[in-house]
Order: C-alpha cells, then structure tokens, then sequence
C-alpha cells in the first residue's frame, strides 16, 4: 500500500441563493461525482434518494431538477473542503495536511438568512471543526450531524438514515415560519 498522497482535487460550486436557510455539507465529493460534475453521483449514494422522499428531488429526475427543488426549499450544497490530495473516494483517503477549506465566511455573508448547518456524517463535521474559523456572529447557526448517505457507511439501512435525515425537512420548515 502506497502512503504516497493522491492527486490534488477540489470541489464545487456552493449551489446556493441568497435566501437559503439551511447547509447541507459533505466532505469533498467523491470519484463519481467529480467525474458527472454533480453533487452524490455515485448511484448507491443514498442522498438523492432521501432528497426524493424529503423534497421531491429525486435520483430519476435531471440535475438541475433536483437542485432547483432543493433551492425552492431554502436548501444549500457545498462541502467543507475545497481542495485536498485524496487517492480514490474514501475520506479516509484524504491527506491531512493538504486540506484547504472553503470559504465560509464569504457563504454566510452572501447567505445571510442561514440558520442551520447538517453534516453529511462524520468526516464532514470533523473537517469543519478543524479548518473553518468563523466569526463571532456566526455561532448563533444552530450544526447537525447526520449519517453519512455514503454507500462505504452501510451500519445503518435506507429508512433509519431518512428517518434521521428527517430534521433536515424539519429545519425547512422552521426556518420558513421564522422568516
């Protein structure tokens, strides 16, 4: 096994409009992903399946359908990381002294009705905690972990991660009557 890191790669674009109310972050996405330009492209990725059952934007439908029913719920994508040396898809993959984050405070700033941040499981929020330093203000946004929607993160089924994925719905529509 080589312990020689892994080339250089770097994520999307936040999808995102200034009206967003709650963060969904990953880590960095995966082969797959880069590959199709798309946000949990690998096909046993169980977020766009949630995604469907949560919000109407299911795996069946096109791209840009699934990211504008997001959008419409006051939901944005992007990862922690915005560059890293990663050999393959795996997190754990990803050499730890090569992470760059993004830029968060510019998100928040251009952001500014977010309340809520989920963690698409642990590697995401470990990353966050590391490198993004926010300003003071921005505490008042209220952080969650969920399950990874990884298919490499199988200790739990399809309808215990829904179930669990629920909050984000739940931050939706709190955030909405808040507004």
């Amino acid at each position: 096994m080589s312990t020689t890191p892994g080339p250089a790669v770097c994520s999307f674009a936040p999808i995102c409009r200034s009206d967003a109310r709650v963060l969904i972050l990953g880590s960095m996405p995966g082969e797959a992903s880069l590959a199709a330009g798309e946000y949990y492209a690998h096909p046993r990725n169980a977020f766009w399946p949630i995604m469907g059952a949560l919000f109407g934007a299911a795996p069946e439908q096109p791209y840009p359908v699934r990211l504008e029913r997001l959008l419409d719920a006051g939901i944005a994508l992007w990862d922690v990381i915005g560059r890293c040396r990663r050999s393959g898809s795996l997190d754990s993959a990803i050499a730890a002294d090569s992470i760059e984050p993004n830029d968060f405070v510019g998100l928040f700033t251009a952001c500014p009705r977010l309340s809520h941040v989920f963690f698409n499981g642990s590697a995401a929020e470990t990353a966050f905690r590391r490198h993004v330093h926010l300003p003071h203000g921005e505490h008042r946004i209220r952080v969650q972990r969920l399950p990874s929607t990884s298919p490499a993160h199988a200790a739990l089924n399809f309808s215990d991660k829904l179930a669990a994925w629920q909050a984000v719905r739940n931050a939706t529509l709190t955030a909405a009557h808040a507004a």
